[in-house]
């Protein structure tokens, strides 16, 4: 058991790092885009949304990559296939069930879950703020 902590805890610190380092790109590239397109009014701030969403998917697509090739790496899946199926019903916390990991990988398959739970979380509170900020919301209007 201690051994899927450690790894679960290097992949999750791992995860953080890339939600960071994307985030802050994304601001930056959305900070590009909101000055090319001059965004005060029509479809420039839905475009701009559309990126931020297109971007955090983008982010949280990597993780689930990097989960699965763990699995893959550690042979707790048989393939990438599955390995990708695997993670992603795992790190949405959608969880099937119709892939189960050996028992020695349960807790690793647990916290992936957990990161997961938390890092989409951090999306839809970066999401709600892009929406007000740069997207075509306003609090008081449409909150």
């Amino acid at each position: 058991m201690a051994v899927d902590l450690w790894i679960g805890t290097a992949m999750i610190a791992a995860s953080v790092c890339i939600h960071t380092l994307g985030l802050i790109a994304l601001t930056r590239v959305l900070s590009r885009l909101i000055a090319w397109l001059r965004l005060h009014q029509g479809w420039g701030r839905t475009v701009a949304m559309m990126f931020a969403v297109l971007g955090l998917f983008a982010i949280l697509t990597v993780e689930i990559w990097g989960w699965a090739g763990c699995y893959v790496v550690l042979g707790v899946v048989p393939d990438i296939e599955t390995a990708l199926y695997f993670s992603t019903t795992t790190f949405s916390t959608v969880g099937f069930g119709d892939i189960v990991p050996g028992q020695r990988w349960r807790i690793l398959a647990a916290l992936e879950g957990v990161d997961g739970f938390l890092l989409i979380g951090w999306s839809t509170a970066y999401l709600v703020s892009a929406g007000t900020r740069i997207g075509p919301f306003r609090i008081g209007e449409h909150f």
